[in-house]
């Protein structure tokens, strides 16, 4: 097991919105998390990260406790975040926030090479490497920020609401790439609105209700199930 979440429970200020939230995943896979708003999907990611401290649970990596490290520590035990939303860097250049991301690789060789990886993948970007990253795209602001995934090469990436805003055919781009990275060995937890798309994808999910644990199975399975087609694929 790369990543197991045990009993989370997590919240701001005196709301609890987390309760006992148990989670795994597993190394090479894909796992997705789906709900309604405000069942706590992102604070998931959130406590999970090091972003938010969770009041209490554990969260281990690779057989590890990592539950009271922050963001930067579990990066570089290969675990990274990308929050939704506000993702990059908008007043620097494309390649000046890959060079951000990339603080981490001390070697400027290590850092060069991450760089020719990210253009390798993503040309449309490298075409606009010395532009403003606010003028990019909502597409393309997305695929910068997944570009941080090529720069570290984690073991387990978090993702939040990859899709948000973006057009459908921009969005199969997005998780095809994200689908690539999962091949070459990187696991994946991601959270997604989009939920057919984000189960299609994935090799299991889990339901989240008002914070607590509602359903678990394969993508496909939670696809079929006839409660999950009713409350949240529209069927």
């Amino acid at each position: 097991m790369l990543l197991e979440v045990d009993q989370l429970t997590a919240g701001y200020g005196p709301v609890t919105v987390l309760h006992q939230i148990c989670l795994e995943l597993w190394d090479h896979e894909m796992v997705c998390i789906i709900g309604p708003n405000g069942a706590g999907k992102s604070t998931v990611l959130r406590a999970v990260s090091g972003q938010l401290m969770p009041r209490a649970g554990r969260v281990m990596l690779e057989g590890r406790d990592v539950t009271r490290q922050g963001l930067r520590e579990k990066a570089a035990k290969g675990l990274i975040f990308i929050p939704q939303g506000e993702n990059i860097f908008p007043n620097l250049t494309v390649l000046e926030n890959l060079e951000m991301a990339g603080t981490m690789l001390q070697d400027k060789g290590i850092l060069h090479q991450a760089v020719e990886r990210v253009w390798a993948a993503f040309p449309m970007i490298q075409e606009k490497e010395h532009d403003p990253a606010r003028s990019l795209s909502g597409g393309q602001r997305q695929i910068l920020a997944l570009s941080r995934i090529l720069m570290l090469l984690p073991r387990v990436a978090l993702l939040d609401e990859p899709s948000l805003g973006l057009a459908p055919l921009v969005v199969d781009f997005i998780f095809e790439e994200i689908a690539k990275m999962n091949q070459t060995g990187i696991s994946f937890l991601l959270v997604e609105q989009n939920a057919r798309k984000g189960l299609f994808v994935s090799h299991r999910g889990y339901v989240l209700e008002l914070g607590r644990n509602r359903l678990t199975g394969t993508g496909q399975d939670l696809l079929n199930n006839p409660e999950v087609q009713r409350l949240y694929l529209g069927g």
